[in-house]
């Protein structure tokens, strides 16, 4: 119908003839009816009201599901959260203690196998490979079959790696710990993406950040534990390979009790979700309908998404970066400093245990400020800063300093990743946190494979001090692209009931078009309508 309404005073129509002819009813000048012929009806319409502004359409047509009910959602936090996010934290931590374990013993891995230091390289890039072409598949599942199945699968595929390690210690079975590695690493794929999952729909919107650094730190506390044990359990014995051998059997067993145990609890403790959500911004998603979902379409539209894009690049340069070093540490120490294996776990050590005090921090500074953009945009700067004094002063002869300054660089650039995982989350509500954190980490992957590669042949032919300019150079690029990035911090929005900041779609009135039915005529005096 046309914009307007008609005048109060109104009359019926008259009955119509037989063949259909509305025939001409008896008013006067003032009736809300001037002429009824020909199958004509025209209406006359005050001006005053076509001048008045239109109401805005309903806008629980253009909100989230439920949006328009916020203040009617029900939350509660449950204490079982806190188990679900401890058992995640602890068998995330065993995989990445299982991706390190052989890069910061490189030289004793190569006497034992007898295998060049590129292919004990590899033991870590797998974890990078496996993750690109199974993020898909993965995170579809996470979506489709929920956080239990994924984290099942995580925690299973896990311990079986662990155990077919403990089948791979002998010399000439490079082979099997390269299988069991490769099972590890698909564990790794559906473990990677769900801190924010976990944070998302167990913890309330005040302690969400916290929790996903929190489980972050798991995996981050398995590194550090992957660079200080190793070393100690498996000292180099150059001279007896049998007590080598042995020593390693005692770490693969270890991990694998380890593993089995963690599995098991997975199976009693993680669920899919409470059974009512912890924030308003679970409460609107869990009453959309489920069909609704398009795992297609979440992709195409997070790829839509020029800040997601920017975030996906500098969040892909940083924690390459990262895994570059660490899968490196043991070559660049050694190259100065011989035979300090030991110290070299302990550097590890100090670089991600500081992490882990910036990951904390970081969430916690999240949840109480929500300054996402800033805080992403500072933590990168320092890093960048401790990256450079790393490299200028890894050549100085004292190892004090080396602590230092890996601590320093450990404590911003792994206090970078739960900050990017919650700021994608933010910038890409109310997609699927699975799949935005998914995307993050595949990005990550591809970037430490390829710094990974690149930095360990500058360094094998060049010296430690060009590859780490390398590193260098790249994130001073992650700098920029990261000022670039547009902060729209949806999902909070959601959480302290800021939902009307998208504007209703204004109607227009139909000007100067015509129809096979409706036709506008305008004038100064009462506008008529012909139809």
């Amino acid at each position: 119908m046309v914009a307007g309404e008609f005048l109060p005073e109104q009359h019926v129509l008259p009955d119509s003839t037989p063949d259909g002819i509305v025939t001409e009813a008896n008013t006067d000048d003032d009736s809300g009816y001037k002429e009824l012929s020909n199958g004509s009806v025209h209406i006359i319409l005050d001006p005053k009201v076509l001048e008045q502004e239109l109401p805005p359409p309903d806008e629980k047509e253009a909100m989230l599901p439920a949006e328009h009910n916020n203040d009617a959602l029900e939350t509660r936090l449950y204490w079982r959260r806190f188990s679900v996010l401890a058992v995640f934290s602890l068998y995330s931590l065993v995989n990445a203690f299982q991706w390190i374990q052989y890069s910061i013993i490189t030289n004793i891995f190569m006497e034992y196998y007898e295998v060049s230091s590129i292919m004990i390289d590899w033991l870590s890039v797998v974890y990078m490979v496996a993750y690109v072409p199974l993020i898909f598949p993965a995170t579809w599942l996470l979506d489709k079959k929920g956080l239990r199945m994924t984290a099942l699968l995580g925690a299973g595929l896990n311990a079986l790696g662990a155990w077919v390690k403990c089948a791979s210690v002998g010399p000439n079975l490079f082979w099997v710990t390269m299988t069991a590695q490769i099972i590890c690493s698909v564990a790794q794929v559906f473990i990677l993406g769900l801190p924010s999952r976990i944070a998302s729909v167990w913890f309330g919107p005040k302690e969400v950040s916290t929790a996903c650094a929190t489980a972050v730190l798991g995996n981050q506390l398995g590194v550090a534990i992957g660079f200080l044990l190793p070393p100690v359990l498996v000292p180099n014995t150059a001279d007896d390979k049998d007590l080598m051998g042995h020593n390693i059997s005692i770490m693969f067993y270890g991990t694998a009790g380890i593993s089995t145990l963690l599995f098991l609890l997975t199976i009693f403790v993680i669920k899919d979700r409470p059974p009512l959500p912890p924030s308003k911004a679970q409460a609107v998603l869990s009453t959309g309908p489920d069909e609704d979902y398009s795992y297609k379409r979440s992709i195409i539209n997070l790829f839509r998404s020029k800040p997601f894009i920017l975030l996906l690049i500098s969040y892909g340069i940083m924690t390459g970066s990262f895994y570059s070093v660490s899968t490196l540490l043991n070559q660049m120490i050694i190259t100065y400093y011989p035979g300090e294996e030991l110290n070299t776990g302990r550097i590890g050590l100090t670089l991600v245990v500081a992490g882990m005090f910036g990951s904390i921090l970081c969430g916690v500074w999240l949840d109480r400020t929500k300054s996402y953009k800033l805080t992403t945009l500072i933590v990168y700067v320092l890093s960048f800063i401790g990256m450079v004094v790393f490299t200028f002063t890894l050549n100085a002869g004292y190892l004090l300093v080396i602590f230092f300054t890996a601590g320093a660089l450990g404590f911003f650039m792994t206090g970078y990743l739960p900050i990017g995982f919650e700021f994608g989350v933010e910038i890409t509500y109310p997609e699927s946190e699975g799949t935005s954190s998914g995307l993050l980490n595949a990005f990550a992957q591809v970037f430490g494979i390829i710094f990974t590669l690149i930095q360990g042949k500058l360094t094998t032919d060049y010296g430690p001090l060009s590859g780490n300019i390398f590193l260098c150079a790249w994130i001073l690029l992650g700098i920029f692209l990261t000022a670039l990035i547009k902060s729209d911090l949806k999902r909070n929005d959601v959480n302290v009931g800021n939902t009307n900041k998208a504007q209703a779609v204004p109607t227009e009135l139909p000007s100067d078009k015509a129809s096979s039915d409706v036709k506008l005529e305008t004038s100064s005096s009462p506008r008529e309508t012909s139809i």
